[in-house]
């Protein structure tokens, strides 16, 4: 069998030949004269790479096709070797760039729809019923229970940004592909898992702490139907603002666990007059309430131990004894006694959830 006679590759018998229509005139007449191709002709061939990658051809079968063509007609081709291999060259050229030309806007079109996904889904802006058609579409069945964790670190990320794409690949290789999506939201990494798949989002907590240098995780309820992820990440967020306001150093948080909080503040005025009322006395004291207000903080944190609470704030021990003396005389509640420890531990709670004194209330 002669080198003329080999048949070409399957793959390549396979691509139709409209994608390759016109290459064996081009490849004719380039070769013969040693002139490029017209911009016509380049254009041509940019087209038909377009509607080749629309068509879901492989650009590796596409390439092959065009080699046997040039095989082909390289008997009738006129010129050296040199010109028939730089007009092969020049028209594979124009098609694989027409080709990939339709692949970054099939992946820009794809991550613009993946964007507007997200931001439907976070916020419950689109009909619940066309949300969850087109969830499917990303890998999630709203039908079931979903789960939000979101890890919020020192930087803003993004899709592309190099931390989101390690604690990705973390998660791919430990669970493979189990209907989680993972994506970022206004600087933060988040992760949607089906409800009764907590190992992934624990595992994601512990992926994106380490990855984001310490960064802080919290991991909403698991939430039933469409409106479920909406539920699941607004308690993944208010439970992130609850750690600022409150000092909480904790890599991971679980909403589940921050539930006494929000219902402290329900009533904000009810709220707001207990911490006034009890801890208002305080603001007389030299200093201002701060430095009081942090000694029961560092107090009932430590359990109501008093060398635990002197050691975190390095005093001695008998510095915070005073300290806890002085608010027992300004205030009227003993801190050490189980019947006023209550009030005065909710009350600091609430100055802390509503930043009093630094704000008037």
């Amino acid at each position: 069998m002669s080198e003329r006679d080999v048949p070409a590759p399957r793959a390549a018998r396979e691509i139709p030949e409209r994608y390759l229509d016109g290459c064996a005139r081009i490849l004719a007449e380039v070769s013969a004269t040693g002139r490029r191709l017209t911009r016509e002709e380049v254009e041509s061939r940019r087209a038909l790479g377009e509607q080749a990658a629309e068509a879901g051809h492989g650009l590796r079968a596409l390439v092959g096709a065009h080699l046997s063509a040039a095989r082909a007609a390289w008997p009738s081709a006129s010129g050296t070797a040199a010109e028939a291999l730089g007009a092969v060259q020049q028209i594979v050229d124009a098609f694989a760039e027409g080709y990939e030309r339709a692949q970054r806007l099939a992946v820009r079109q794809e991550e613009a729809a993946r964007r507007e996904f997200i931001d439907d889904l976070l916020y419950g802006r689109s009909d619940l019923g066309r949300l969850a058609e087109r969830a499917e579409r990303f890998g999630l069945r709203l039908s079931h229970a979903h789960a939000v964790a979101v890890a919020q670190g020192p930087a803003a990320y993004d899709e592309g940004d190099p931390v989101a794409r390690r604690v990705e690949q973390a998660l791919i290789a430990r669970f493979g592909d189990r209907n989680v999506l993972l994506t970022t939201k206004d600087g933060r990494l988040l992760c949607i898992a089906p409800g009764h798949q907590q190992e992934v989002l624990t595992h994601f907590a512990k992926q994106a702490h380490a990855a984001t240098d310490g960064g802080q995780v919290a991991l909403g309820r698991a939430q039933p139907g469409p409106g479920g992820v909406v539920q699941s990440y607004e308690e993944a967020l208010n439970a992130l603002e609850l750690a600022t306001r409150l000092d909480l150093d904790a890599p991971v948080l679980h909403a589940a666990d921050l539930l006494v909080y929000p219902v402290l503040t329900r009533d904000r005025q009810a709220m707001a007059d207990l911490v006034v009322g009890t801890l208002g006395p305080l603001t007389a004291a030299r200093g201002g309430a701060e430095p009081l207000l942090d000694t029961l903080t560092a107090y009932f944190d430590s359990g109501c131990v008093a060398a635990e609470a002197a050691r975190r704030l390095s005093l001695s021990v008998r510095a915070m004894t005073y300290r806890l003396e002085r608010i027992h005389k300004l205030t009227g509640a003993d801190p050490s006694d189980p019947a006023h420890r209550y009030m005065l531990q909710t009350a600091v709670i609430g100055a802390r959830l509503l930043d009093w004194p630094s704000r008037q209330l």
